[in-house]
C-alpha cells in the first residue's frame, strides 16, 4: 500500500472517530447525571482533537497528491 494509500484510510477512520464522539455528545446532553458537565467538555475536545488529526491529514493528503 502506498503513503496516499495509507494516509487514505487514516483519515476516514479520523472522520468516522470524529462521527463518533460527536453522537456520544449528542446522546449525552440527554442523559440526567450531576457528571455530565465534566463529561460533555471532555467529549468536546476529543472531537476538536479528531477534527484538527482529520484536517491535516486531509491537508498531507492533498500535498502528496500534486
Amino acid at each position: 500500500m502506498t503513503a496516499q494509500g495509507v494516509i487514505t484510510v487514516l483519515l476516514f477512520i479520523a472522520m468516522g472517530a470524529t462521527l463518533l464522539v460527536l453522537a456520544l455528545g449528542i446522546a449525552n446532553l440527554f442523559l440526567k447525571g450531576t457528571d455530565n458537565p465534566e463529561r460533555s467538555n471532555k467529549l468536546m475536545r476529543m472531537r476538536i482533537g479528531f477534527q484538527a488529526l482529520a484536517l491535516a491529514l486531509f491537508a498531507i493528503l492533498l500535498l502528496l497528491k500534486r
